[in-house]
């Protein structure tokens, strides 16, 4: 009987976990990532909707397992999740995201999965993570000027006159590259842990930082040269090119750092069973990839018509921070919003545009934070309240 109980809580806590990950993946991870390249006419919204999610898929696979451990164990301190706390933290989080999507309000999934775990864990008599918590709150204050700051110099810099785009759009292919070049895959390490291609390749041949370094140069610099001979042949199509790989990464990171906000409250119910943490990262991914293939199709569509007024350029300069301070995320194992994310890198290339303050609306700005702040301090408080009553009632 208690068997039988306890596997059937779980799998309403399943249950609640994957209509978390569809409708992250219908959300901003799914229909973000290539949206630019859809508003510059460089893919159909048929196309990108599929390839979100398979690159979501794998990311979540290849780069899940950081993000997820720390939501489902790291934001509370001294107690672990119960199924029914859980299964009332996905249950209220994907609500609210659900909500947000149907009616266009800027839900932040992050802010909604962290508070509502951060509800129950309190409302369970657990203690706050501090020094976790820090963690958050930095990159998450950060995220908006690190991000747009860097997306508009980025956006400066490709449409400056003085230096041509077959200099600026290979080094910007570099910058990946070197990016590429250090984070860390599952595929890389033995068993569940990660590494990058560079440690990789001093495990590999030995060497230390030299051979570390000369990893990073080098995939940089093949980078580099491909860029550079596609926009010497063609310089409209590569840097289209060069928009849809971002797209790719991009969505690819989504996987890596959103599949944890699905699946991590479900991490301390699994112990018991001794299941895998790539099985369970692959049933986030698989959830992510419903979400993107039902919902992300014509959430693409929409968001594409915003994207379609910045070009190429601007869509190239709010990617590149949009990949950089995702993968940052993932490897501190961080919650993250990409709503967050994106906004923040459009804000920046927009100010980069020749109408400066006019391309961005202050009001629309302040609602969207005010959105942000509310995710996190509803989901909060919904989850706590709720908590407290239904334990009082069991």
């Amino acid at each position: 009987m208690v068997a039988t109980t306890v596997i059937a809580t779980l799998l309403v806590a399943g249950l609640a976990s994957l209509f978390m990950a569809w409708a992250i993946g219908a959300g901003s991870s799914g229909s973000t990532p290539f949206a630019p390249a859809v508003g510059a006419n460089a893919i159909s919204i048929m196309r990108a909707g599929f390839l979100v999610g398979i690159l979501g898929l794998l990311g979540a696979v290849l780069q899940g397992a950081n993000v997820t451990e720390a939501v489902g164990e790291e934001l509370i301190m001294g107690a672990e999740l119960t199924a029914t706390a859980a299964t009332i933290a996905l249950l209220i989080a994907a609500t609210l995201v659900a909500i947000g999507i149907f009616t266009g309000y800027p839900i932040a999934t992050a802010f909604t999965v962290t508070g509502a775990v951060v509800g129950v864990g309190l409302a369970m008599g657990g203690d706050p993570a501090w020094a976790k918590y820090q963690e958050i709150a930095a990159l998450w204050i950060l995220t908006p000027f690190i991000g747009g700051g860097l997306a508009y110099s980025t956006a400066r810099l490709l449409r400056t006159d003085r230096i041509s785009s077959t200099v600026t759009v290979p080094l910007l292919g570099g910058v990946i590259g070197l990016i590429l070049a250090n984070i860390q895959f599952v595929f890389f390490a033995p068993g569940s842990e990660q590494a990058s291609l560079s440690s990789a390749a001093v495990t590999s041949v030995g060497g230390g930082v030299a051979t570390y370094a000369a990893t990073s140069v080098l995939v940089a610099a093949i980078s580099v040269f491909i860029l550079w001979r596609r926009t010497v042949a063609d310089p409209a199509k590569s840097q289209r090119q060069f928009l849809l790989v971002l797209g790719g990464l991009v969505a690819f990171s989504a996987g890596g750092s959103q599949v944890g906000l699905a699946i991590g409250p479900l991490i301390p119910l699994l112990g018991s069973f001794e299941t895998p943490i790539i099985v369970v990262l692959l049933f986030g991914g698989l959830g992510l990839l419903i979400g993107s293939w039902t919902g992300a199709p014509r959430m693409i569509k929409a968001i594409s018509q915003d994207y379609s007024s910045l070009g190429p350029n601007r869509s190239i300069a709010a990617l590149i921070p949009s990949f950089a301070i995702a993968q940052t995320a993932v490897f501190f194992g961080i919650p993250v919003s990409f709503n967050e994310i994106i906004v923040s890198a459009i804000i920046g290339s927009g100010y980069a545009a020749s109408n400066e303050e006019g391309e961005v609306s202050s009001s629309k700005m302040g609602y969207t934070v005010l959105a942000w702040v509310g995710s996190l301090v509803g989901a909060f408080l919904i989850s706590y309240g709720v908590f407290t009553a239904v334990t009082a009632l069991l």
